[in-house]
């Protein structure tokens, strides 16, 4: 089981009494969903405060994007992208939504962090040098995703010898490296990367067992919106169409004690874990 709280800085989110909702911000031109959609920072800013009025606890922005088969953007571009956005919702989102930065770079998520945000969700696990060190000295909580290879070639050819294990292994080592560096587990969270180096076999196996993933005793996010293995299933080409494929997905990750669920439709699936949520308790609220 997990911890019973997540630390963020200023923020402590209690574990296991809900699923909460972390809602994306893509302040990119080629994300795989919605790239393009938020031409502005101002843009970028009210649709933040949507999803935060759509019922996110969690804002994340990110400036770089990391579907498959994408490179790498020079690190100016990724603070302009970011900076400004995450400035604008510190200022004008109401006092309980919290701010998450969406990066592999300790350069940026320092200026994301001093721009207002509490959570580094990073994609890498924290791979870069600096990161762990500043996660420490910040109190920022910190996501530790698994991801085979880079985003420009995970898809090529994945391979695992069990992926369930695997992944949880890698992450588990993680979770080690980051206590080792000073980094209180009550701030670490890891989210077993779907979509980042895995084929469908690989996704369902790892969404099948996630309630294994309890056994590292950090909260466990999954980002599973909208991602192709949906379109697999459901033979939905348009990301954007694949909403109630998602739901399913999302629904099956709070029966299973998922403590945090990564979107793009937060409206639709605050209401799905709200439902769910409601029934693993027998009771309403």
């Amino acid at each position: 089981m997990s911890e019973a709280v997540w630390r963020c800085r200023d923020h402590t989110f209690p574990l296991g009494e809900r699923t909460l909702v972390m809602g994306i911000v893509n302040v990119t031109p080629d994300s795989f969903s919605d790239g393009g959609a938020l031409p502005s920072s101002q843009d970028a800013i009210a649709y933040g405060l949507r999803l935060a009025a759509d019922g996110a606890h969690i804002v994340d922005v990110g400036g770089e994007s990391t579907r498959p088969g994408a490179e790498a953007v020079p690190i100016e571009d990724e603070l302009a992208r970011v900076v400004p956005v995450i400035e604008g919702l510190r200022e004008a989102a109401p006092s309980g939504v919290v701010l998450s930065v969406d990066t592999r770079r300790p350069d940026v998520a320092r200026a994301a962090l001093d721009a207002g945000a509490s959570i580094v969700n990073d994609v890498t696990a924290a791979a870069s040098p600096g990161m762990f060190d500043l996660v420490r000295a910040s109190g920022a909580g910190l996501v530790l995703m698994h991801m085979l290879g880079e985003p420009r070639t995970m898809q090529d050819d994945p391979r695992y010898d069990d992926v369930v294990t695997d992944v949880r292994d890698f992450l588990a080592a993680r979770l080690g490296a980051a206590v080792a560096a000073g980094v209180r587990r009550d701030h670490l969270c890891v989210d077993p990367g779907i979509g980042f180096g895995k084929n469908l076999d690989h996704n369902l196996s790892l969404l099948h067992d996630i309630a294994s993933f309890a056994e590292l005793r950090v909260p466990v996010l999954v980002g599973a919106s909208r991602k192709r293995f949906i379109g697999q299933l459901t033979g939905v080409d348009d990301p954007a169409e694949r909403v109630e494929g998602t739901a399913g997905a999302v629904a099956w990750c709070a029966a299973n004690g998922v403590d945090i669920v990564r979107v793009h439709d937060v409206l639709e699936m605050t209401r799905v874990v709200r439902v769910v949520d409601a029934i693993s308790r027998g009771v309403a609220s």
